[in-house]
C-alpha cells in the first residue's frame, strides 16, 4: 500500500544519474493489455535510458497484474539499482519524464485526494463502513441492528418505518430503529477513529441519512463532504467507482475555493502569492501551507548548487551563500517536493484557466 511516507521518500530521492517517470493508464475498458503495451512502447520511444525502458517494459511484461489494476506508476534509475513500482485502481493520465528525481507531481494529487475517505450506508437495521485508500478497499465492517418487524392490518400501504397496525406498533418501529441507528453511529465514530479519515460520504434514503447524520459525533459531522441515495446492498466495487467520482467532484470544488483564496489574501498583501520568484522565496523559508499547480505547469530556472534556492531569473550566483546555479527544466516539480518535505500541501489543478492567467502557480502561507 503506498502511502504519504512513500510520497515523503519519493520526495527527498535525488540521484545523480537521471530517474525514469512513467505514469501508464491500463484501463480494460479502454483495450486490451496489447493495446496499453503498444501506447507505453510509444511513450518510451526516443528516451535514451535504454537499462531503464528496459527494465519498465520487463515490469509490464512479466509482473504487473492487467486483471486487478487500472494503471500504474513506475521510477527506474538502474545506475543507482532503483526501481519502483506502484499499481493503483484508479486511472492516471499516460505520460513520462525523465531527471535527477522521480517526477511525482500527478501521484501526489491523487494520494491527496483518494486517500482517508470514509463510508457509510446507512438503513433503520443496518450499515455498512468502509474506508478506501487510492481506490483499494482497505476496511469494511457490518452492523446488524435488531430486527424491525413490520406487519401490516388492513388497508393500504404506508411509509416505510410507520406500519399502524395494533395500537403502538409505530412508535415502536420508530424507537428500534432509533436505537439502531444510534448505535449504528456509535460504531462509526470508532471506525473512523481507527482509519484516519479525512472526508466522510453517507449513503442511503435521504430520510435515513438526514436521521444519521444528526447522531454522528460533530467532529464527523464536519468532515460530511457528500451524501448518494443507494441501495444497501451495492456491490463494493460499484461504491469505489461512486466514491471515486464523488471525491473527484469534491477535489476539484476545494481547489477553486483555495485558488480564490489564494488570489483574494494575495490582493490584499496578506497570506497568498501569485508571483513565481514570490512563491520560490516562501518555498524555500518554509513558509508555504498549500502550493497551488497546474497539471501541465513547465518552467525553466535556476537552482543553486550548494543551498538548492530556486529562482526563474538568471543570477550569477545565489544570493544567500553566493555559490553557482545549474539551468533546470522544472521549477514546478522541484518546488512541489520541496513543500512536501517542509510539511506542507500541494494542491494540482487541472484546465484551470484561472490560475494559468496568473502563471500557473500560486502558494497559501503559514504565516
Amino acid at each position: 500500500m503506498f502511502t504519504r511516507e512513500d510520497l515523503d521518500a519519493l520526495a527527498n530521492l535525488k540521484t545523480p544519474s537521471p530517474v525514469l517517470s512513467v505514469y501508464l493508464c491500463t484501463n480494460p475498458a479502454e483495450g486490451p493489455a496489447d493495446t496499453h503495451k503498444l501506447h507505453l512502447r510509444s511513450m518510451l520511444e526516443g528516451i535514451d535510458l535504454t537499462e531503464d525502458v528496459r527494465a519498465v517494459e520487463d515490469y509490464f511484461d512479466h509482473q504487473y497484474d492487467w486483471k486487478s489494476f487500472r494503471s500504474a506508476v513506475v521510477f527506474s534509475c538502474q545506475e543507482e539499482d532503483f526501481f519502483q513500482a506502484i499499481p493503483l485502481s484508479l486511472e492516471v493520465t499516460n505520460r513520462t519524464k525523465t531527471g535527477l528525481f522521480p517526477y511525482i507531481v500527478p501521484l501526489t494529487d491523487l494520494l491527496d485526494s483518494h486517500t482517508g475517505n470514509g463510508i457509510v450506508l446507512i438503513d433503520q437495521q443496518r450499515a455498512r463502513y468502509f474506508v478506501f485508500h487510492l481506490g483499494n478497499l482497505l476496511a469494511e465492517e457490518v452492523f446488524e441492528g435488531e430486527q424491525i418487524q413490520r406487519q401490516k392490518h388492513g388497508g393500504g400501504s404506508q411509509t416505510v418505518g410507520n406500519w399502524r397496525g395494533d395500537e403502538g406498533s409505530g412508535e415502536q418501529i420508530d424507537t428500534i430503529a432509533n436505537r439502531n441507528m444510534r448505535t449504528a453511529a456509535d460504531r462509526a465514530d470508532d471506525f473512523f477513529s481507527k482509519n484516519d479519515i479525512r472526508r466522510v460520504f453517507l449513503g442511503g434514503t435521504e430520510k435515513n441519512i438526514s436521521a444519521f447524520r444528526q447522531l454522528l459525533s460533530r467532529s464527523w459531522q464536519s468532515l460530511i463532504v457528500g451524501t448518494f441515495q443507494v441501495d444497501l446492498n451495492i456491490p463494493d466495487q460499484e461504491i469505489q467507482l461512486l466514491i471515486s467520482e464523488m471525491v473527484q467532484e469534491e477535489s476539484n470544488k476545494r481547489k477553486e475555493v483555495l485558488l480564490e483564496t489564494v488570489i483574494t489574501e494575495t490582493a490584499k498583501g496578506r497570506h497568498g502569492l501569485l508571483r513565481v520568484d514570490d512563491i520560490l522565496g516562501a518555498v524555500r523559508e518554509g513558509r508555504v501551507q498549500n502550493l497551488l499547480i497546474g497539471e501541465d505547469y513547465h518552467q525553466h530556472g535556476f537552482q543553486c548548487t550548494s543551498c538548492d534556492y530556486l529562482t526563474a531569473q538568471k543570477l550569477e550566483s545565489c544570493p544567500f551563500c553566493g555559490a553557482e546555479f545549474e539551468e533546470i527544466d522544472d521549477l514546478g516539480a522541484l518546488a512541489v517536493r520541496k513543500v512536501l518535505t517542509t510539511g506542507g500541501r500541494v494542491e494540482v489543478l487541472s484546465d484551470s484557466k484561472e490560475l494559468s492567467e496568473r502563471g500557473g502557480m500560486g502558494a497559501l502561507l503559514r504565516y
